[in-house]
């Protein structure tokens, strides 16, 4: 039988303070360990205990407003219970490592990470942690396996560290009151009149009278990318 509040030991974890298994359960989530999923699972953390959240069934009775989407967001959709598809996560373009915390009635705390501290870990970073990122995240250089595994290793290393970093020193925290935006719609489909598969009606195009979709009609359209949102025509 499935639990119906499945956040219940996430919850926990939260009132006891554990910040290494919460990073494990964004690991799960991520795919690997790295410094800056620790720092959103510390953001996140540290934005629900100021807040005072004690559950998060999903339902938009929290919202998140991330302002980047790096490992960062990760940490902050696992800790927090805020994500995409729960329509809690709303994001800003803006490409700042924060996140805005709010309860419905618009008491929020954002929680950003210092400048300051960003440079002094890149600074102290270890130089073979520094090269094998550059070749293989940022250069998309071909790697050994070693080279990967190692890579994989040193950042795990990393990520432990954070969890032990003041808070003082990673995060400008600042309590706010803000308009929280309407919960959102639930919308209608219709079938496209030349492919036949279902899409959300608000996002259907209409030609001599009969529903397109964006695909099927070639129009331009949002899309989201590890660079940001751009516009791409079908």
């Amino acid at each position: 039988m499935l639990n119906p509040k499945p956040r219940t030991t996430v919850e926990e974890l939260i009132r006891q303070g554990d910040a290494l298994a919460l990073l494990q359960k964004a690991g799960e989530l991520h795919g690997h360990f790295c410094p800056f999923l620790a720092l959103g699972v510390r953001a996140g953390l540290t934005a629900i205990q100021a807040l005072g959240i004690q559950e998060n069934l999903g339902m938009e009775e929290v919202v998140a407003i991330l302002e980047c989407n790096n490992c960062f967001s990760d940490g902050i959709q696992a800790v927090t219970g805020c994500t995409f598809g729960n329509n809690a996560l709303i994001y800003r373009d803006v490409g700042k490592t924060a996140v805005t915390l709010a309860r419905r009635d618009g008491t929020a705390v954002r929680v950003a990470l210092r400048a300051e501290y960003v440079e002094t870990f890149r600074q102290n970073l270890p130089e073979e942690a520094s090269a094998l990122f550059r070749k293989i995240v940022q250069e998309h250089q071909e790697a050994t396996p070693e080279e990967h595994r190692r890579l994989m290793e040193l950042w795990t290393e990393a990520s432990y560290q954070q969890l032990h970093v003041p808070e003082g020193e990673l995060f400008a925290v600042q309590h706010m009151t803000i308009t929280v935006p309407p919960r959102s719609r639930i919308f209608a489909s219709v079938r496209c009149a030349i492919c036949g598969e279902s899409v959300m009606e608000t996002r259907a195009r209409v030609r001599d009278g009969q529903f397109i979709c964006i695909p099927c009609a070639q129009a331009e359209h949002y899309r989201l990318t590890g660079n940001g949102i751009a516009v791409e025509v079908a």
